[in-house]
């Protein structure tokens, strides 16, 4: 399992390397997510012993069990919410993870602006933007994004840094990657956490900072 993981590692991070020099960008500003999540024990251990320590999990319960108790010896640790956030786990949520990708609407703003007052931080947090408009997806439709980005950062003290999204499956994935990169062009946001395993090198070529890979370190995920 070392050895596996270890070796997808390299490849991926050689392949965003090649990936940024290609679009005449620096590789050092693109950060790899290490998408742990449902992933066996041995296989993020095996993660962790080459150094990674950015990792993306989806569920706050999912997320506690794995990284608590971590987080003691692992000071350089860094977690990202890469899931749905419901807002009454708002207070859990901070006290894990450093940043916070899938804030989508007003009610979840606000609950984690609570729950940064009492915990006496600013969260971290990125916008999602639902770029394929799909149903039964979260996130913010194009159309409304500029002004959800203005009322959160007029009426929440959140540290608000970029923006995410999860291109449709069956859709060519750099139509959505400029569409992202054009709305936090135009409002002033640095961050683009965008591009998974089949995906990332295109992601990177339309200014991804953060990718997310899963499948492509970990291999599939265990069937539930």
């Amino acid at each position: 399992m070392d050895s596996l993981v270890a070796s997808a590692l390299e490849t991926v991070r050689r392949r965003i390397t090649r990936a940024a020099r290609a679009a005449g960008r620096d590789p050092s500003d693109i950060t790899l997510t290490a998408v742990s999540k449902q992933q066996p024990e041995a296989a993020v251990q095996a993660a962790l012993d080459t150094g990674q320590r950015i990792f993306g999990e989806n569920r706050v319960q999912e997320a506690q069990g794995r990284w608590a108790e971590r987080r003691a010896v692992l000071p350089d640790l860094h977690l990202r919410l890469i899931g749905p956030l419901q807002s009454n786990k708002a207070d859990q949520a901070l006290a894990l993870f450093d940043v916070i990708e899938t804030l989508d609407r007003e009610k979840l703003a606000r609950a984690l602006a609570e729950a940064g007052l009492k915990a006496g931080m600013r969260p971290r947090v990125l916008i999602q933007i639902n770029t394929g408009e799909e149903p039964q997806k979260a996130g913010v439709i194009p159309a409304g994004a500029d002004a959800f980005i203005a009322r959160v950062r007029s009426d929440y003290d959140l540290d608000l840094q970029g923006l995410m999204c999860i291109p449709p499956l069956q859709e060519e994935p750099a139509m959505h990657f400029a569409l992202l990169s054009r709305i936090a062009a135009r409002n002033g946001l640095g961050v683009l956490s965008m591009g998974m395993s089949g995906d990332y090198e295109t992601a990177v070529r339309f200014g991804a900072t953060h990718v997310r890979v899963g499948s492509g370190l970990f291999g599939a995920r265990p069937a539930p």
